[in-house]
């Protein structure tokens, strides 16, 4: 089985200009208010959400809303993650985006252009662009870049499991249910499933980045990873990589680690095919990028991409 491919090495798909404009790509997003609410009128804001949610689109057969700020906001979200994609009144797009606005802010964000290259941390590397090259830690939703890219399942519209914690879900919640919106209309234009390995982009709304690219990778049921999987794997970063290079203004692109988790893709393997794709790339494309970080969550990946870095076997 061969993986279908352009002259770039990435899987084809629904050509950007094709629904660059039923999305709105290139208006700003700027939903600044001037100053962040209390935490008496985020309450009140969070109580105005949930009533339309469980009132009006019945969302929840309880329809008790908590006490607890917390766990009325945890409600809230809950309930948008169940939330199809659809019109949203311009009251409910205000309260939504003042929210997460102000969630924005209060927490602590990480600017990209403070960390330390590949080539600084690991000199002994060996990689050709590691001046280009970031590993970092954290939260990816508090990160400031240009661009960061989404681990998407194949109906694209975001996870509509409750609370989960993939990195799925929790991009969606922090970006507000307009990114849901342009990912629904993305696919009722493409009119199939997303294609393993392929790439789109949206804005990121609420979030500290610019855009979102959403890519789908391998689901692996048995072991071991073959080299078709392994391929599309890697397509999943050369897709990424070509589309974010159609936008000038993105210069900045963090990527998570693409189809482990859930999806079952050993970590330590993941790391060396992002590594190396990303590496070859960006050796092979004219482009624009100064910051190609791959960011990571668990401790262990982060081993996994230090040990490639330093060129260690496991």
């Amino acid at each position: 089985m061969t993986v279908e491919s352009h002259s770039d090495g990435n899987i084809p798909g629904l050509d950007l200009d094709r629904y660059r404009e039923k999305i709105k790509l290139d208006e700003l997003y700027d939903s600044s208010f001037n100053e962040i609410a209390s935490d008496e009128e985020r309450s009140d804001i969070v109580t105005q959400l949930l009533n339309v949610l469980v009132i009006d689109e019945g969302l929840s057969s309880y329809h008790e809303i908590p006490e607890d700020s917390l766990q009325k906001r945890k409600m809230l979200r809950a309930l948008l993650n169940l939330r199809p994609p659809g019109s949203m009144d311009l009251s409910f797009l205000k309260n939504i985006n003042r929210l997460l606005w102000d969630e924005t802010r209060n927490k602590e964000v990480y600017d990209c252009k403070t960390f330390r290259s590949v080539s600084t941390t690991y000199p002994n590397s060996g990689i050709k662009n590691g001046d280009k090259l970031f590993l970092w830690k954290g939260d990816i939703t508090s990160l400031r870049v240009d661009a960061i890219v989404n681990a998407a399942n194949d109906r694209m519209l975001g996870c509509f499991q409750p609370l989960h914690n993939c990195i799925d879900n929790v991009i969606h919640s922090a970006a507000g249910p307009l990114l849901r919106e342009d990912c629904r209309k993305i696919m009722e234009f493409s009119r199939k499933p997303e294609q393993t390995g392929d790439a789109k982009i949206t804005r990121a709304y609420n979030l500290p980045a610019g855009y979102v690219l959403h890519t789908v990778g391998p689901i692996i049921e048995n072991d071991p990873v073959s080299e078709f999987q392994k391929d599309q794997l890697a397509s999943c970063y050369r897709s990424c990589l070509s589309l974010a290079n159609q936008i000038q203004e993105i210069r900045s692109i963090a990527f998570p680690c693409i189809s482990t988790g859930v999806f079952n893709f050993p970590g330590e393997l993941a790391s060396k095919t992002a590594i190396e794709t990303v590496d070859e790339w960006l050796s092979s494309s004219p482009h624009h990028f100064t910051h190609v970080i791959f960011n990571v969550f668990l401790e262990e990946d982060f081993d996994y991409y230090a040990r490639a870095f330093r060129g260690q076997d496991s």
